[in-house]
């Protein structure tokens, strides 16, 4: 039994605090970032800010796969950190960086068919030229987006996470007034719109990587991690991190274009519906991104632990895990039933008609506050077994559900013709199955196999 395996120990728990708060703060960052360049946007004009979450979707839509298999250096350089191999926890880096560069020929190649799918979608002809300009230029700067994931998971990995939080939180600091002057034309520089945004962004990017790079060859970590060796490929090191790596990308690319259809599928029953959801996600945001920096550090302790064969305290890291995740989810899901119509109300505009968005996004949260703590439960264990190297698994198991979950909301809303409520309960029950499925999986002993890990760590 699973409950049989959990032991409190306090200083473990501490750790994990240590390694995920500045992962929760790093991951801040990022939706800081995103939020500030809609919101300039829509400064100018709802087109404006429309085109911009248009670009930024198929941005992120088109690396995102990438984004899944380079974040695997997380337990990569966790599990070579466990096993007293330090000089190979560098070498995933580099082998992560080949990576990245020999895909680039490809992204180019996304890039140019995915840059043409804006004027199929029936938008404004001027929203379709911003949305495409804002995503060639994100583009443009991919591979140095790549690059940053790869090493900030590296260093994430070896539980040095002050460290992403500091380049992160730098490249925020770059970013806001960077994308002002550029977006509305300050400082005597003309005014670059969604240009300014999509410009200002890559160079906030590029300065957090080299921020990281500093700190990748200071003195005392490049002699303690013998980097200056490790600038070779490694075909071993190489082979591994595709084959752990590559399910973790492939099943974040199919979840998101599954999340996706089914979101475009869903504001297909109107403006209030549109709204309502759009205002249930952003709340949703207070739970998810607490939750992906608690992911972080879970994925780092117990690839360490895996890779050290500790499982003593992999059972540890699972206790303080859910501790904390189980807590903070419980206390947002209290606070979105108990307020859930003053939440909404925070939306609501100045003039118009706000009751019909009101009652359902009101609806909408009660469903949110129920899946609140499984989806502690999936960020969990997600990242227990991502650390132990379980990807394939998790790839199965996540990419079955969420594509049966909109094969259902496609019956649902396309053929049988019911209603948002309808088709939100079911999106919360995939949730929860979800959270069914990924604690069965933790409660077996397959994923902690010997040998299977064993293999896990073989080159």
């Amino acid at each position: 039994m699973l409950l049989d395996r959990l032991h409190f120990n306090k200083e473990t728990l501490r750790e994990l605090v240590i390694i995920a708060l500045p992962m929760v703060v790093s991951q801040g960052t990022f939706a800081v970032m995103i939020f500030t360049d809609r919101y300039f946007m829509s400064q100018i004009d709802p087109m404006h800010m429309a085109a911009a979450l248009g670009g930024g979707v198929a941005t992120f839509f088109s690396f995102c796969f990438f984004s899944g298999l380079f974040s695997y250096a997380n337990a990569m350089a966790a599990q070579y950190l466990g096993a007293g191999e330090l000089g190979k926890c560098s070498k995933v880096v580099t082998q992560g960086i080949i990576m990245t560069i020999m895909c680039s020929p490809l992204l180019v190649i996304i890039t140019y068919f995915v840059a043409d799918i804006f004027a199929g979608m029936g938008h404004d002809p001027v929203q379709v030229e911003l949305e495409r300009t804002y995503y060639i230029i994100l583009m443009m700067g991919v591979v140095i987006t790549l690059a940053k994931i790869c090493i900030s998971s590296y260093f994430a990995g070896i539980g040095r996470t002050y460290i992403v939080m500091i380049c992160d939180v730098c490249g925020l600091l770059i970013n806001i007034p960077l994308c002002y002057v550029m977006v509305f034309g300050k400082l005597g520089l003309p005014a670059l719109g969604i240009v300014g945004a999509g410009i200002s962004t890559i160079i906030a990017t590029l300065f957090a990587l080299l921020l990281f790079i500093i700190f990748y060859v200071r003195k005392e970590h490049r002699e303690k991690f013998r980097v200056m060796e490790s600038f070779r490929i490694d075909w071993g090191i190489l082979r591994r991190f595709l084959r752990l790596g590559f399910p973790s990308g492939l099943e974040l690319f199919l979840n998101v274009a599954a999340f996706n259809l089914f979101l475009l599928m869903f504001q297909g029953y109107g403006i209030v519906e549109g709204a309502s959801a759009a205002i249930v996600f952003n709340w949703d945001m207070l739970s998810f991104v607490p939750m992906i920096g608690l992911n972080i550090g879970v994925i780092s302790l117990i690839g360490r632990f895996v890779g050290a064969n500790d499982m003593e305290r992999t059972d540890e890291v699972i206790s303080a895990a859910f501790i904390i995740g189980i807590f903070y989810s419980s206390i947002l899901a209290l606070l979105y039933i108990s307020f859930r119509f003053t939440l909404v109300e925070v939306f609501s505009p100045p003039t118009g008609d706000f009751s019909q968005i009101r009652e359902l996004a009101a609806f909408m949260m009660i469903g949110l506050s129920s899946y609140a703590m499984a989806d502690a439960i999936i960020n969990v264990s997600g990242g227990v077994l991502r650390g132990a190297g379980d990807t394939r698994w998790l790839m199965y198991a996540s990419v079955t559900l969420h594509w049966a979950m909109l094969v259902a909301q496609y019956f649902i809303i396309r053929v049988w013709e019911f209603g948002p409520r309808v088709s939100w309960l079911t999106f919360c029950a995939m949730i929860f199955a979800i959270a069914i499925v990924y604690a069965w999986r933790l409660k077996s002993a397959k994923w902690r196999d010997p040998e299977r890990l064993k293999l896990v760590m073989a080159e």
